[in-house]
């Protein structure tokens, strides 16, 4: 997938406003460079300022050993996916302790949030703050944001992924591309400025994967806009928020 330095640059630009990263905060390398969640983990420290800790390959396997990192570095913004965090959450209640983290970024698989039960037992709302990201490679990493708390976990039903990020336009449609109603499940399809180019040497499936945008114009923006199609089923709540309900093809 070839992503472009300005997708990447507007990826924080635009979520900066949720965040508020700084040359303070301490981010962790958890993931293999191949996976698009650590174009996040790196470039969120090193534009910022902050301190990078690349994580020993044995660390990110044993999670208590990655509970005594988190807690020995200060670490501040930890980005997991939610199987890798049910692992560390259940070392957190083996072996309890202060942590510095302000950020907990899920991202990289559908989270239940049911079963963050047992971290909100010992941990605020706010200290650290959990927030779900959906997100997909070729629309530069992230899509949606939703900040969770024992609240809101404790009543979902379905991964939610919140709001989109504010210059991307999700679009929940049906087969022929229509817009579906509020409660109805559809495509979702992603346009707007983090939109990668395509697929490198694949000019085929990159004609079937980034189709023409027709809503564009009622953004204002120019002819020739694309809009990506995720092949993921999600619905829009009657608030504005979605829920993600899997892959269409499954």
């Amino acid at each position: 997938v070839v992503v472009s330095h300005h997708n990447v640059t507007r990826l924080f630009t635009a979520t900066d406003h949720w965040f508020g990263f700084g040359p303070d905060d301490v981010w962790t390398l958890f993931h293999s460079y191949a996976f698009d969640f650590a174009v996040w983990e790196m470039w969120g420290a090193l534009l910022y300022g902050g301190r990078l800790v690349v994580v020993p390959h044995l660390t990110s396997r044993d999670p208590g050993a990655f509970r005594r990192l988190l807690a020995e570095e200060r670490v501040t913004v930890l980005n997991q996916t939610p199987s890798a965090f049910h692992q560390l959450a259940a070392a957190d209640r083996d072996d309890p302790g202060e942590l510095a983290l302000r950020y907990v970024v899920f991202g990289g698989e559908a989270l239940e949030p049911g079963r963050l039960a047992d971290w909100y037992e010992r941990h605020a709302d706010d200290a650290p703050r959990l927030v779900n990201m959906y997100g997909i490679t070729e629309t530069t990493v992230h899509v949606a944001h939703t900040v969770l708390d024992r609240a809101t976990a404790a009543a979902a039903h379905a991964s939610a992924i919140g709001t989109n990020i504010p210059d991307l336009r999700v679009y929940v449609l049906d087969e022929r591309l229509r817009p579906v109603p509020p409660g109805v499940t559809g495509e979702m399809y992603v346009a707007g400025e983090g939109v990668a180019l395509g697929y490198l040497g694949r000019p085929d499936l990159t004609a079937t994967r980034f189709v023409a945008d027709p809503y564009a114009h009622l953004f204002g923006t120019a002819g020739g806009a694309r809009m990506y199609r995720s092949g993921d089923l999600a619905r829009r709540r009657t608030d504005g928020t979605l829920e993600y309900f899997g892959r269409a093809d499954h």
